[in-house]
């Protein structure tokens, strides 16, 4: 079946419908299961919001990281990036940019988060030409920032990209060399990888390597399925080389340890796919040029949540079932009739 959803009451409004909102059905399953009878999507918020969004459902806020700036000294030669707070209110949208607020954290290129068992921030830095790429525990009360990890056998890291919390604490992770092609991170050690961190033992080790450029990542419901999106096909700022990796990879996980052979899950197009989450149903959706696609479990794409610029989401908000998507200038909300799994852990 293939067909538009239009939207519930309140797409009429021009806050609804600037970035085209509809949902483009493939399925009678996405209409059904995750649309339901009154999905939506409104704008939250104007913002430099790029990617990293964390949703924390007992402060009712959203974190994320800003879109990468030039320096105001060109000498520096370095982009920075700042983590920011979105104060919500429920289902009350669009938000005042008075709720929003940044976090006064010395990150550098802050890009994937996650949030951590103990209420902290674990954060991709992305690192710069002196300073080290790392994973990161930031305290968003104070702004505090711990090293958790920043070499994988006195090697340096790239330039984390994306990562995710696993039930037992373990802290999974990209590691593609945007940074060394975008120009502010040294030439690379190490290839691009998927890492598995214990923070307990201190133990980093390599669970795939397989990929052109490893990007987002997220568990099943069960934590048994890791899938991991290649964006290999967007190797410099703007372009899309179609003869490489645009697509998603599924891994059995082995003992919570080690993956088995990956699998082709999804090819996603129009373009390439970097954000990726899966509900508690355990249907994937994945970024893509076009906005956010919906996989079934057996990798079937049987809708769209059409927003062009979409690059990154996390489900939360009263019942998880707000789809928070950023787009580099401003912040979506899907309102879904279906939950994100492993809510908190983004």
């Amino acid at each position: 079946m293939t067909g538009t959803a239009t939207l519930g009451h309140t797409a009429e409004t021009a806050t609804s419908r600037a970035a085209g909102a509809c949902f483009e059905v493939y399925d009678t399953e996405f209409e059904a299961a995750v649309l339901g009878r009154y999905a939506r999507l409104v704008l939250v918020a104007e913002a430099d919001a790029h990617e990293g969004p964390v949703y924390v459902s007992g402060e009712d806020a959203l974190y994320f990281t800003t879109v990468p700036r030039a320096p105001a000294t060109p000498a520096s030669g370095t982009p920075r990036a700042a983590i920011k707070r979105l104060a919500l209110d429920g289902l009350s949208l669009p938000v005042d940019p008075s709720r929003m607020s940044t976090l006064p954290a010395p990150v550098h290129m802050p890009n994937g988060m996650a949030l951590g068992g103990d209420g902290r921030l674990v954060v991709c830095e992305q690192g710069t030409r002196s300073a080290p790429a790392r994973i990161s525990r930031v305290d968003p009360l104070t702004g505090r920032v711990d090293t958790l990890v920043d070499n994988w056998g006195g090697l340096r890291l790239n330039s984390p990209n994306d990562v995710v919390v696993r039930r037992d604490g373990t802290i999974w992770f990209t590691d593609p060399s945007y940074g060394y092609l975008q120009g502010f991170r040294p030439e690379p050690q190490v290839g691009d990888q998927v890492y598995r961190f214990d923070p307990r033992s201190g133990r980093l080790s390599v669970v795939a390597d397989s990929f052109d450029k490893p990007n987002g990542l997220a568990f099943s419901p069960d934590e048994q399925t890791l899938y991991v999106t290649d964006s290999g096909a967007n190797a410099e700022p703007g372009s899309y080389h179609v003869g490489r990796p645009h697509h998603v990879i599924a891994f059995d996980v082995l003992d919570g340890r080690h993956l088995g052979p990956g699998r082709l899950f999804a090819v996603t197009t129009p373009g390439f796919p970097d954000g990726i989450k899966v509900d508690r149903a355990g249907r994937v959706y994945a970024s893509a040029s076009s906005g956010v696609q919906v996989f079934s479990q057996a990798g079937d794409l049987i809708g769209q949540i059409r927003l062009p610029g979409a690059v990154n989401f996390t489900f939360g908000g009263p019942g998880g079932q707000v789809l928070f998507i950023t787009t580099d200038t401003a912040i979506w909300a899907a309102v879904l009739a279906t939950a994100g799994a492993g809510q908190g852990r983004s």
